[in-house]
């Protein structure tokens, strides 16, 4: 994640000092150093307000400034709820100030008289930090607000899959990666021919599945579907009982992939057509 030119020299900065000339000569060096958007103001009491409303990258504040001093601006800056990283850098001629300006919150401090070569280079070292750390928090916000979408949809998603088992169909299953069967409710063990083992984790339980009476070329034919791993609609098998009457069951079902296209298994629906319409 890196800060292009064009980012920082489009940063917005306050200027807040009570002594003009120091205000024209810090706007002048910015200026100069092609920054496009300075503003200033030569009454602290405003600050707070300015800020709200424009959200700035970086406030030069003075800290001597009569009426209300940079420590208090300071303050009322950190009530901003909206902003937790608070872009200050302070000017200060007392050097016993720089400590309890840093430990108030400030980012970093520039002397009085300027060093032209260290502001410029100060500005713009906490430029780049206020900047990347906007873009993390905005990265942060969409990458949750994702993730609240996306488990949104699959929860919605999961409610009509499962209405849909509910309301449409006499049986179900679902089976893992290795074709081995995870859930299952009626004949469908049966119909495909298939032994399975522990389905619900008793030994006891194992399943012999009864092939007599259902049409080999289906059944093979849904086997070899699965198999390339193809969804299936609609399909219609076909039983003939002991007794000379015959059986037709409707399937469909779909394989299963994860978010980076890997096989999970396959789930399917079906029913009965003998007494459907």
């Amino acid at each position: 994640m890196l800060i292009s030119e064009s980012e920082i020299l489009s940063a917005s900065i306050l200027i807040v000092d009570d002594q003009e000339s120091n205000i024209k000569l810090l706007e002048q060096m910015l200026i100069e150093a092609d920054y496009t958007f300075v503003t200033s103001t030569m009454d602290p009491r405003e600050v707070c307000a300015l800020h709200r409303k424009h959200h700035y990258d970086l406030i030069l504040l003075d800290l001597q400034m009569p009426g209300m001093d940079g420590f208090q601006v300071m303050e009322g800056l950190k009530t901003n709820e909206a902003d937790s990283f608070l872009p200050v850098l302070v000017i200060t001629a007392q050097p016993g100030h720089k400590l309890r300006a840093l430990q108030a919150g400030a980012r970093d401090f520039i002397s009085k008289p300027f060093d032209l070569l260290e502001v410029r280079t100060r500005i713009r070292n906490l430029l780049e930090v206020r900047l990347l750390y906007r873009k993390l928090e905005n990265y942060s916000r969409e990458l949750e607000q994702t993730v609240q979408e996306r488990t949104a949809e699959l929860r919605e998603s999961e409610a009509r899959y499962r209405s849909l088992t509910e309301l449409a169909s006499d049986w179900y299953w679902e089976q893992d990666e290795n074709m081995n069967f995870t859930k299952v409710s009626g004949p469908v063990l049966e119909m495909l021919g298939i032994r399975v083992d522990n389905l619900n984790g008793d030994a006891g339980d194992a399943v012999d599945t009864q092939l007599a009476g259902w049409n080999k070329e289906e059944r093979d034919f849904l086997q070899a579907t699965i198999a390339a791993r193809q969804p299936f609609l609609d399909f219609v098998f076909t039983r003939v009982n002991a007794d000379g009457t015959q059986q037709k069951f409707q399937v469909s079902g779909e394989p299963m992939f994860n978010q980076s296209c890997r096989f999970l298994g396959y789930r399917g629906i079906g029913f009965e057509l003998s007494g459907k319409h």
